[in-house]
């Protein structure tokens, strides 16, 4: 018993440190967002607007719990729950070398995590009683299985190309020389992945406002509200993670790819979203597994 309540204590810091930056996060994507469309965004509170996130949070924490009418409330509350929990425990995969934290199987345990992401959304357009949100939540499920097949034939790729599944070892193994270049049409793909897996533009279709009034969280509010977007931040941040560790082969170029996350947004229109399932299915997925049949076994030539 003491040995599992000091393991807990001990990442006590590193989840307040990840809550910490999704918070902030949010200011940036407020922020940035805001200047490219010529307009200044949050900059009332305190010096710069710098401590909105913490008034957002107060705010949505201290509101009353609304159930709609016919709903299954249970239910509707562990959603949030789930999608929280699930969001801090792939923080546990953090590539490292130190025993407690070190995860030989983290890719795998990766894809097994991400591929249950889809059941709080369920849950929640589900639990609402509401046509919009069940809608929203039946285009997450399809659309999930569209591109988990491709994204766990990129992963495959990597995986091959490294000869581990440890993220921690990725570091030391993979170089940007013949491998990097050939590597590109995949990285290409990840990429595209990365934005669907996180539900953000231009493939938000569980979220569409302009379609779905918001699609599976239109009944949430309050703290619901609150729970289901820290998590969908802290998959942002650490899908910016195993992506800078996929390609740069370090962790440093997190920064980057959660800044693209916010930059796409800002540009790019909702894609159509039987052209994404059209995408996932007859584009990425044949290229991902021609590269894993055909050019992998080029690498060990």
């Amino acid at each position: 018993m003491y040995q599992v309540m000091s393991h807990i204590f001990q990442h006590v810091p590193t989840t307040v440190t990840i809550l910490v930056a999704m918070a902030f996060l949010t200011l940036l994507e407020r922020k940035s967002l805001s200047y490219m469309q010529m307009r200044k965004g949050p900059n009332k509170l305190g010096i710069l607007g710098i401590p909105q996130p913490l008034a957002d949070a107060l705010k949505l924490l201290t509101k009353t719990n609304v159930y709609p009418t016919m709903s299954n409330p249970l239910v509707m509350s562990m959603a949030p729950i789930i999608a929280f929990s699930l969001a801090l425990v792939l923080w546990h995969l953090y590539p490292t070398f130190h025993t407690i934290n070190h995860k030989s199987l983290g890719l795998l345990m990766f894809i097994c995590i991400s591929a249950m992401m889809v059941y709080p959304i369920l849950m929640a357009g589900w639990t609402s009683n509401s046509k919009y949100a069940l809608l929203g939540a039946m285009r997450a499920m399809a659309q999930m299985i569209s591109y988990e097949v491709p994204m766990i034939l990129t992963l495959i790729f990597f995986a091959m190309i490294n000869n581990t599944l440890d993220l921690a070892f990725f570091q030391n193994h993979f170089q940007l020389t013949l491998k990097g270049q050939l590597a590109i049409p995949m990285i290409l793909i990840w990429l595209t992945i990365m934005m669907a897996e996180t539900n953000r533009t231009p493939f938000d279709f569980a979220e569409g406002e302009s379609e779905l009034v918001s699609g599976f969280n239109v009944e949430y509010s309050g703290t619901k509200f609150a729970v289901l977007f820290m998590a969908e931040y802290l998959n942002i941040l650490f899908m910016s993670v195993i992506s800078s560790i996929l390609i740069l082969n370090s962790y440093k170029g997190a920064p980057f790819f959660a800044f693209l996350f916010l930059l796409v947004r800002g540009t790019l229109p909702r894609h159509r979203y039987d052209l994404m399932m059209n995408m996932a299915w007859e584009s990425l997925t044949p290229v991902s597994l021609s590269f894993i049949l055909f050019i992998t076994p080029l690498l060990y030539i």
